[in-house]
């Protein structure tokens, strides 16, 4: 029992049980019609008989009562009336043994009506007297009409009836078989070998030889096979992606665990040169330091991000023109005598809320891609940084005359290892800029390029400050 209702679960039990069904119905819509015909036919043929009997009569009006007795038992019914004309009636007669239950005029009876006198005589056992009338052979009169007993029609009927199914059964049997077989063939099985091919791939995705090859004759499995031999392909190649950014997460992690260690080294005599009397030197210890503590404070987050983890914001205000400036600075060091122009246009006075460390960060790898996809042309150029403050957010957008981002690092353009901007690029800088602007509540913006340039803008939401203001 556990077997047929597990079977019974499948496709195919699905299946079977709607091709059952259906063959049911089948089988209904072609035993009633054929039932009602068949009884209409044989009340059709007992007026025939009568009339031929009632001939009998027209050629001699003196018949012996056992000559009408023997004509009306060959023709099966109890009276005969044949209406030739408005004024004479011809009659066969002899006792009948009930009342009349009903009165069938086959003259204009629908189908309706047909089959539904047809199955209450087959479904009621009791032997009833009924009157039919209908038209006379070659029209030889107005109408006639016999009286006879129901017991005989059911009996014919139930025969008739018996063999109709019997021929029925065996074809639409045969038909049922055909088809539960055909789409077991063109429908169940490849659905089941998509099936085994999902199964076989979640075992083990990594491995490419388990991709579904489409086979399908039926067209929308084929184009459902394709579907899924993409998705599968898309995926492996994601799971191997995946694994090779663990695997160099790891050792990321352990380059800068150990450079971490190698820069908290010379930050320690990087501070000595504040002494320095040398003016140069003076000037450039501070630059000097602050970069190491950087480099310090970058390897401290990429140990971080190889947990998976980028720390929290740690959110004050932050004056945008000094780090603007900071950054800037730092650029021309890399341009030497290269034609780049930096313009900035940051209010003195604008103090936006947001980490400074990782904000820096962002700023810095927005211009330094800028710088260089400037460079890389070998024409002379400009970068623009232009903050801006309005009651819901501060905004900062980084400009360049560059020859604009190519289509695919558009596509793929905040995702590691696929959109990077340059010959050469990983992305790292725009996915990193962009999860830090994302942990600050704000949004990173490519607001346009083209071959005239590009520009980026970074927004942030002022809501989270006004709430801390609040609890302060």
């Amino acid at each position: 029992m556990p077997r047929v209702a597990s079977f019974l679960n499948t496709l195919s039990g699905r299946f079977l049980i709607l091709t059952t069904v259906f063959v049911l119905i089948a089988e209904v819509l072609i035993f009633v019609p054929s039932v009602a015909r068949y009884r209409e036919d044989f009340l059709l043929s007992r007026l025939e008989r009568a009339q031929i009997a009632s001939l009998a009569l027209l050629a001699n009006d003196m018949i012996d009562i056992g000559l009408e007795d023997e004509l009306l038992a060959n023709a099966e019914v109890f009276n005969v009336v044949l209406r030739r004309d408005e004024l004479r009636q011809l009659v066969l007669s002899s006792p009948v043994p009930g009342p009349i239950y009903a009165t069938y005029d086959l003259r204009d009876a629908g189908a309706f009506t047909l089959m539904g006198d047809a199955m209450r005589v087959l479904f009621d056992p009791t032997n009833r007297v009924i009157r039919v009338i209908g038209d006379p052979v070659k029209k030889a009169g107005l109408l006639i009409e016999v009286t006879m007993e129901t017991q005989g029609l059911r009996v014919a009927m139930i025969d008739y009836g018996l063999r109709i199914l019997a021929l029925s059964a065996v074809l639409s049997g045969l038909t049922a078989v055909l088809l539960f077989l055909a789409v077991r063939s063109f429908v169940v099985k490849p659905v089941r070998r998509v099936v085994d091919a999902m199964t076989s791939y979640t075992q083990a995705p990594e491995d490419a030889r388990r991709i579904i090859e489409p086979t399908a004759g039926v067209r929308e499995l084929y184009e459902a096979e394709l579907a899924l031999r993409t998705m599968q392909t898309e995926l492996t190649s994601a799971l191997r992606q995946k694994d090779r950014l663990a695997q160099l997460g790891g050792a990321v992690a352990k380059i800068s665990h150990d450079l971490r260690n190698i820069l908290t080294t010379a930050q320690l005599f990087a501070d000595r040169l504040d002494a320095s009397e040398d003016p140069a030197v003076a000037r450039a210890a501070p630059k000097l330091v602050n970069s190491i503590h950087r480099a310090v404070s970058l390897c401290e987050t990429t140990l971080a991000f190889g947990k998976a983890q980028e720390p929290p914001p740690a959110l004050t205000g932050v004056r945008l023109s000094d780090l603007v400036a900071d950054v800037i600075e730092s650029e021309r060091l890399a341009i030497d005598d290269y034609d780049l122009s930096f313009a900035e246009d940051v209010p003195a006075t604008l103090v936006a809320r947001a980490d400074p460390e990782q904000l820096y960060r962002v700023v810095s790898n927005l211009v330094r891609n800028a710088r260089q996809a400037i460079m890389a042309t070998g024409k002379s150029g400009e970068i623009a940084v232009v903050a801006l403050e309005t009651s819901d957010e501060w905004t900062i957008s980084v400009s360049d005359t560059g020859p604009g981002l190519p289509p695919k690092a558009r596509e793929h353009l905040f995702q590691p290892f696929q959109g990077g901007t340059r010959k050469g690029g990983f992305g790292l800088g725009l996915a990193i800029a962009f999860e830090l602007i994302k942990g600050h509540g704000g949004q990173l913006d490519l607001q346009d390029t083209g071959a005239g340039g590009t520009t980026f803008c970074i927004h942030l939401p002022k809501a989270v400050a006004a709430l801390e203001a609040v609890v302060e």
